[in-house]
């Protein structure tokens, strides 16, 4: 080896060095297709959590409401037994807020909608809440969830866990009626008072239901 071939060495090694190092260390480029790295953390820059607001993951009211076609209809809300005292309470909260509304409306809708709980069980032994519109308000939204937010912006999320909680499988089913024509007449009893026949004991079975609103 010459004496320059000799002096030369060491750089070359830390050259050869250097460069094997920056290729351990740079990225390699993705191929395509390759899935990328999910980030779970909160984003950068996210506003931080205000003290006292609800976090994130609450669960938000629906948006959409209960407007029904015809001038009459009815809801049927089938309650689990061990929630009746919260629904209870919701229905109350919703009846004040029909009477107090500065909202004509909300008052036309108040005065015409009626509240009933019937005595026989409902579908697998929930409690059922019957809601009669007669009148329906035409164009009207019915959703309890949009009424109770109008009337008690600070603790609907609170009410609202308590309403959809209380819900049982058979959740709420809404129904628009229209006046019978046509039907066969009753046939009458012998001394010409007209007579019905009840219905069989638990045949009662409600159209499929949809989420409470």
């Amino acid at each position: 080896m010459s004496m320059r071939s000799s002096l030369l060495a060491p750089f070359t090694l830390i050259g050869t060095a250097a460069v094997a190092a920056g290729q351990t260390s740079a990225p390699l480029p993705q191929s395509a297709g390759a899935l990328q790295p999910q980030q779970t953390s909160p984003l950068p820059g996210a506003t931080p959590q205000t003290p006292g607001a609800p976090p994130a993951n609450v669960v938000a009211p629906p948006s959409a409401g209960r407007v029904f076609a015809a001038e009459q209809g009815i809801i049927f809300n089938a309650i689990r037994p061990d929630k009746v005292a919260d629904f209870d309470t919701v229905i109350a909260k919703l009846r004040k807020a029909l009477e107090t509304s500065k909202d004509p409306l909300r008052n036309q809708q108040g005065g015409s909608w009626k509240i009933f709980k019937a005595v026989e069980p409902g579908p697998n032994g929930s409690v059922l809440y019957v809601f009669v519109m007669d009148p329906a308000v035409k164009g009207a939204d019915y959703g309890v969830a949009k009424i109770l937010a109008e009337a008690y912006p600070m603790e609907i999320m609170d009410l609202y866990r308590m309403y959809s909680g209380a819900f049982a499988a058979a959740g709420q089913t809404l129904l628009n009626l229209q006046p019978a024509t046509g039907a066969p007449a009753t046939p009458a009893g012998p001394d010409g008072a007209v007579t019905t026949t009840p219905p069989a004991a638990g045949t009662f079975a409600p159209p499929p239901a949809t989420a409470p609103r």
